[in-house]
């Protein structure tokens, strides 16, 4: 046998050397959550925090600097619910009744559905890839894990009324590609967060901070805003008329989500207004008045598609209306002057089908009520 030989070959020695860390290894937490710890790093203080480029640890949850965000967080868990709680017998069978429906209310609840089934995920989408990352507070974020879980349940809601009522899940999910009423709205929203989706792109300068804002508000304030509110007025008034009740209840309950969403966007845009008030030029806030009211016209024809002859107590002239009422309502919370000529809200009504504080019958619905619904306020 070979003799075996355990000598180790001649090799140059290894050299370890240590350097010392340079000043940008203390410049702070990594905005994201996600950098290297800083050992030894000083606790944050309240002024420390800020909504955007923020170099305090946002791991850091206490001491709470906005307390109307975490305050909406709590109302938003206060707030809980689940489509399946809600019956859809009725529903099922006036949908199936041949003489239940017109042919125009069917239009308007599959264009409706249709719009709502993708546009939930893709306000999820946004929140997810786009605006959790950028916005450096950590009670904030809180709320957007909270509003996250909101927009899968709503998405939840559409499968929940498309299962329910034998409808076409092809047809019904992929409208957005197919309806050019609802594709112009769908380009447009996602035109705004292309590029805060980039993982290259990073705040911190004039235009990305503009581009971050000008996301927020074409989410917060158009998106969900503005657009959903058309789709909440056709179903609502169904209801009203005691039709499609279950879907109804449904959005009533979407409604009230979508306006702590609204409501917290506005802090929000508002928030970052006042700490970075070089952000709020004339000429900004010219291209966001034009955003809105490209916004609105989209909406208008996105009506005029879904209700071509109108049904009892709406109409796609009554809807514009709305929705240019709307349309100045949110200038005037971010402050913008008004982009349409005043004008009266045509549907009072919306703002009692807010209200969810009813006396249901025991025998004929499961009484799902907010725990706190009578401590908060809707736009």
């Amino acid at each position: 046998m070979p003799v075996l030989d355990w000598t180790e070959p001649a090799e140059a020695p290894v050299m370890l050397v240590l350097t010392q860390p340079s000043a940008a290894d203390f410049a702070g937490p990594e905005p994201t959550g996600l950098g290297t710890i800083e050992r030894g790093g000083a606790r944050v203080h309240v002024d420390d925090k800020a909504m955007i480029n923020c170099r305090a640890d946002v791991n850091q949850l206490l001491p709470l600097k906005y307390t109307w965000a975490w305050e909406k967080y709590l109302s938003g868990c206060n707030n809980h619910w689940m489509p399946t709680e809600i019956s859809m017998q009725a529903d099922i069978a006036l949908w199936k009744s041949p003489n239940g429906l017109t042919a125009d209310e069917r239009r308007a609840i599959k264009r409706n559905l249709g719009f709502f089934a993708a546009s939930e995920s893709l306000v999820a989408n946004n929140i997810v890839l786009a605006i959790y990352r950028h916005l450096t507070n950590p009670e904030c974020r809180q709320y957007l894990l909270r509003q996250a879980f909101e927009e899968a349940v709503h998405t939840h809601t559409f499968q929940y009324i498309v299962e329910s009522l034998g409808l076409d899940e092809g047809e019904l999910f992929n409208m957005y590609r197919e309806v050019p009423s609802i594709t112009g709205k769908a380009s447009w929203a996602i035109k705004y967060t292309q590029s805060l989706s980039d993982p290259r792109f990073e705040t911190g300068t004039t235009a990305s901070d503009q581009a971050f804002l000008r996301d927020l508000i074409a989410f917060y304030v158009v998106f969900e805003g503005m657009w959903f509110y058309t789709g909440f007025a056709q179903i609502l008034s169904l209801g009203r008329r005691n039709k499609m009740v279950g879907i109804a209840e449904q959005y009533q309950y979407i409604l009230r989500d979508e306006s702590i969403h609204l409501n917290f966007g506005i802090d929000v845009i508002n928030q970052i207004k006042n700490e970075n008030p070089h952000l709020w030029t004339p000429a900004f806030q010219d291209e966001v008045s034009g955003m809105i009211r490209s916004a609105a016209e989209l909406e208008a024809s996105y009506g005029r598609d879904t209700m071509p002859n109108g049904f009892l107590g709406l109409s796609a002239s009554l809807c514009e209306q709305y929705m240019h009422f709307i349309a100045n309502r949110r200038c005037g919370q971010i402050g913008l002057d008004p982009v349409f000529q005043l004008t009266e809200n045509p549907f009072p009504w919306m703002s009692e089908a807010m209200d969810l504080k009813k006396e249901k019958n025991f025998f004929e619905t499961r009484v799902i009520e907010y725990q706190n619904g009578g401590s908060l306020g809707w736009d």
